[in-house]
């Protein structure tokens, strides 16, 4: 049986996969969440409530015209943590990534309240989105 906080996260990643930003927002995210995301690219940066993380997924879907996909890999969880092992996907002006990203997640009361990101090759990942 997987642990609660786990269940919590492949909801939400699945909410994400399809767009569903209702359901992260109102199920999955805490009201005052904070997300961050390394490197140099326009993503960078830390994010504070939900409004921003939210203008923070329309960038990425903005920047990658839509495509940008998560196939997890792994998930482990605990009473206060979730990571998880993912390949992220997306085509951009002709060139495609494909990236294996750990996403590190502090949960409370069922619900992400921080986030940190860990591109495999932050490099890559900063040419990709910049």
């Amino acid at each position: 049986m997987a642990h609660p906080n786990e269940d919590v996260m492949r909801e939400g990643i699945a909410a994400f996969t399809r767009g569903d930003l209702d359901a992260l927002t109102e199920k999955y995210f805490a009201e005052d969440i904070r997300w961050h995301f390394p490197g140099r690219s326009p993503l960078a940066g830390d994010y504070e409530g939900v409004d921003q993380v939210i203008e923070l997924f329309g960038l990425l879907f903005e920047l990658t015209g839509g495509t940008y996909r998560v196939e997890v890999e792994d998930i482990v969880a605990n009473d206060e943590h979730v990571f998880v092992l993912y390949t992220g996907r997306a085509e951009r002006a002709g060139r495609q990534l494909e990236e294996r990203t750990v996403l590190v997640s502090r949960i409370r009361d069922g619900k992400q309240a921080e986030t940190w990101i860990y591109p495999g090759d932050l490099y890559a990942t900063d040419e990709f989105l910049s």
